[in-house]
């Protein structure tokens, strides 16, 4: 059917409504008139392709990608739309999820923009980390949205060069389920492999270990551990970070979720060697107190953060870096016991921050400070740092 696209919605869709009907829109923008194909249909609404673009917005643009669209690559999103497009889409998808779920007062987030990381390429070219599927001829590629069916790319618009340009692509991968591929602050490119039916990744080549720098800090993190994977957004979260809590001399700081340690270096730097961090990681903490060796004001432990938070007592600075799901009620229960001054949030998910924002609120705690960052260009996803601190 043809239809009218209204507003943008979280996922990467638009909505569009037709004879009491609701249907999220792929590959498409607001005010489009489009020709829509169902592609899955629920109760009370349906998803949908955008096949044919009748009358299109000021704010298309021709696909650098020609893996992009209806039936192809899953990956991107908005690559049919202009870059400071994608970011005011993502905009509307943050004030949207902070206003109706996380009952932020909408004059708080007047004139919030998703702000461009600094990169040459602009919206292509930033991804550091890729994994691809691997079919049963051996073949990787990447999957169609919500499918198991594989799209067998030529290279990947948004992968660093190093990445285009290896054999990761051409090669066979006969056995395995996924191949992955790491561009990291060394020389080689790492490669592992994933069995199918597993989630334990195999190292194949390059480093084992490879080595990110953010200012004067250096980490060594596994080839198949998490970091950021635009080379602008460890530095800039850091940045922001360290700006909304003010750090003072001496004052105590947990970097919670903590990873390689990211926070945790830039937290000790700035309380001084009279102050104390406490980086809380659910696994490889033993990688992340490594990273902080060289910092005898800072130390990692290893556990659940719902587990550990609570019996660490009370705190000055928290900087909060939660996986996609959230933090959840019982680390903002510990959070309100410990009464920190201020805690920095940075959020990877929108829907999840509003939520622990919704609770953060329950235990005294308000949305002061808040700025997003498209560290995902051409992909519905973005990056957002928040501050909160007490009511009282």
């Amino acid at each position: 059917m043809i239809v009218t696209v209204g507003d943008v919605a979280a996922g990467g869709h638009c909505v569009a409504r037709v004879d009491g009907e609701v249907y999220f829109v792929r590959h498409a923008l607001p005010g489009e008139q489009v020709r829509i194909e169902i592609t899955d249909r629920k109760k009370r609404f349906a998803f949908a392709d955008a096949v044919e673009v009748i009358e299109a917005s000021p704010d298309r643009v021709e696909p650098p990608c020609p893996w992009a669209g209806p039936g192809k690559c899953g990956g991107c999103d908005f690559q049919h739309a202009a870059p400071d497009a994608q970011r005011r889409l993502k905009a509307k998808v943050l004030f949207d999820q902070l206003t109706r779920i996380g009952g932020i007062d909408p004059a708080l987030l007047d004139g919030v923009e998703v702000e461009a990381l600094p990169w040459d390429e602009d919206a292509l070219g930033w991804r550091t980390r890729m994994q691809y599927a691997v079919d049963e001829d051996g073949r990787p590629g990447l999957r169609r949205h919500k499918s198991h069916e594989l799209v067998h790319i030529d290279y990947c618009r948004i992968a660093t060069e190093r990445i285009r340009e290896a054999d990761v692509l051409t090669a066979n991968w006969d056995g395995m389920g996924a191949v992955g591929v790491v561009d990291a602050d060394d020389d080689q490119l790492a490669v592992y492999t994933q069995l199918r039916r597993t989630a334990r990744p195999h190292h194949k080549s390059g480093p084992k270990t490879v080595h990110q720098t953010v200012g004067d800090a250096g980490f060594e993190i596994g080839f198949d551990a998490f970091w950021q994977v635009h080379p602008a957004a460890a530095p800039t979260f850091l940045a922001t970070a360290i700006e909304f809590l003010a750090p003072r001399e001496g004052e105590s700081a947990w970097d919670l979720y903590a990873g390689a340690g990211l926070f945790a270096t830039g937290l000790a730097d700035a309380v001084g060697d009279t102050g104390r961090v406490i980086a809380v990681e659910n696994a490889r903490a033993s990688r992340t107190a490594a990273n902080l060796a060289a910092y005898k004001n800072a130390g990692a432990i290893e556990g659940d953060v719902a587990d550990v938070a609570p019996d660490l007592g009370s705190v000055d600075l928290v900087v909060l870096d939660p996986p996609r799901s959230g933090a959840g009620p019982e680390v903002v229960v510990a959070l309100g016991e410990a009464r920190p001054r201020a805690i920095c949030y940075v959020a990877c998910d929108a829907g999840a921050l509003a939520r622990d924002a919704s609770d953060l609120a329950v235990e005294g705690y308000a949305l002061t400070r808040i700025r997003a960052f498209d560290a995902f260009p051409m992909t519905q996803h973005f990056e957002t740092v928040a501050l909160f601190e007490p009511v009282d």
